[in-house]
């Protein structure tokens, strides 16, 4: 606060004592603002966290698919002659033996055609004969020129047409033989039998409604699941670059984890790959086989396959917690030699359990923030503290995120997966 005199008359017209008076007043004035202090800010609250020492390594992945179980030998039973469905031998459902039959076909209109076509058989051999005899006494009479060569030709002509209908009756006979046997229907393969599609007393043809049912072989058991175009473009850059090896002869250990998340203990090979994409879908068919001598698997059934045997070579590990989204990109909190914190962005890859794979923007040795690194700032006084128990460190196995991957080629990209990773922004 200050006072301005706009005319110096006015001050020279007070007495000396209040002029002297009002001086002083002014100096403590000033004094006082003088003295006055700006308010300080309370020392920032020490943020305690915990680290963790980066650190290169050759890590297994592994990769998870939802996949279908399917038959590897799924077998149309159908009806190979018309006639009425006599009756069902088998149980619906039931596992069926090599050779078990299945359904019988009215047989009797087939056991007359055999007879039929046996005897037109005996009366062309009987004909046969006649011909033969009679050929047998032309020849010499033709060589003494007591026939005439016609007569001789006629002869042969006769046996050799004889001959010929013998042939054509017993393809008849063979015909209607099969015709007989195809009366009884037997299952080609021991496996899983599906219900009757046709109920006895019914007509059967060879045709549409000739299907009688399914019989499912289950040992052994495919697996199929399906790979994207864009994870094998993927795949094969992070191979190109030296970031995913995959084993030799991509000889891949295949899983199966079912519905209720049991492992199935036999193991699995991949054994076929598509090698066109599919035009509806955008992917490619990958193949598994897996021994199934119980019956465990059923034909259908969705399962995870995991496939293992990949590797990421001199990988970086961080937890997923350490690493935070920013407006552009992630981001960790990396703590220098006096343990001060420096925002790092880096480039994340593949998720692997509750750790990340950081493909750049970190070292080996450097200590990133894990635990508290959301209440973190580049002016924070930092307390590193001890992990808690339980909290795990990187590399820690876990379950694998789902997702199809390629590779360098396309027989190798069949055999990978890929996990699921966010988006950047």
């Amino acid at each position: 606060m200050g006072w301005t005199f706009r005319h110096p008359s006015i001050l020279a017209a007070w007495p000396l004592a209040s002029r002297f008076a009002l001086a002083a007043a002014l100096v403590s004035a000033l004094s006082l603002t003088a003295c006055k202090k700006a308010p300080t800010e309370p020392p920032r609250p020490t943020v305690e966290v915990t680290v963790v020492t980066v650190a290169q390594k050759e890590t297994p992945v592994d990769f998870e698919f939802t996949a279908q179980t399917q038959s590897s030998r799924e077998v149309e039973i159908r009806a190979r002659v018309d006639g009425f469905l006599e009756r069902r031998l088998y149980d619906e459902g039931a596992l069926v033996k090599e050779g078990q039959v299945l359904f019988v076909i009215d047989r009797k209109p087939f056991e007359a055609a055999l007879q039929s076509a046996r005897g037109v058989l005996a009366q062309q051999q009987a004909r046969l004969l006649v011909t033969r005899q009679n050929l047998a006494r032309v020849v010499p009479l033709a060589a003494q020129n007591a026939l005439s060569k016609k007569d001789l030709d006629d002869a042969t002509g006769n046996e050799k047409e004889a001959e010929a209908a013998v042939i054509a009756a017993q393809g008849e006979v063979r015909t209607a033989e099969l015709n007989l046997s195809y009366c009884t229907i037997r299952s080609p393969l021991k496996g899983l039998s599906s219900f009757a599609r046709v109920q006895d007393g019914s007509y059967v043809t060879p045709t549409q409604s000739g299907l009688l049912t399914y019989v499912y072989q289950l040992d052994p058991m495919w697996v199929n699941f399906s790979i994207s175009e864009n994870e094998l473009l993927r795949y094969r850059e992070q191979i190109a670059k030296g970031l995913l090896r995959f084993p030799a002869d991509n000889r891949f250990d295949v899983t199966v984890i079912q519905a209720d998340g049991s492992v199935y203990p036999q193991k699995g090979r991949i054994d076929f790959t598509n090698p066109a994409f599919s035009q509806q879908t955008g992917t490619f068919l990958v193949r598994a086989t897996f021994a199934n001598p119980d019956g465990t698997l059923r034909p259908g059934q969705f399962v995870r396959a995991k496939v293992s045997g990949a590797v990421r070579p001199n990988a970086i590990l961080v937890p997923q917690r350490a690493v935070l989204q920013g407006a552009k990109s992630h981001f960790v909190w990396v703590l220098d030699q006096d343990a001060k914190p420096h925002q790092r962005v880096v480039d994340v890859g593949d998720w692997h359990g509750d750790d990340w794979f950081v493909n750049e923007g970190l070292k080996p040795g450097e200590r990133v923030v894990v635990d508290g690194a959301i209440r973190v700032s580049s002016d924070a006084q930092i307390k590193v503290v001890s992990a808690p128990p339980g909290s795990g460190a990187p590399g820690t196995p876990a379950a694998p995120a789902s997702a199809p991957a390629a590779a360098a080629s396309v027989p190798v990209a069949t055999v990978a997966g890929t996990q699921a990773r966010p988006a950047s922004p």
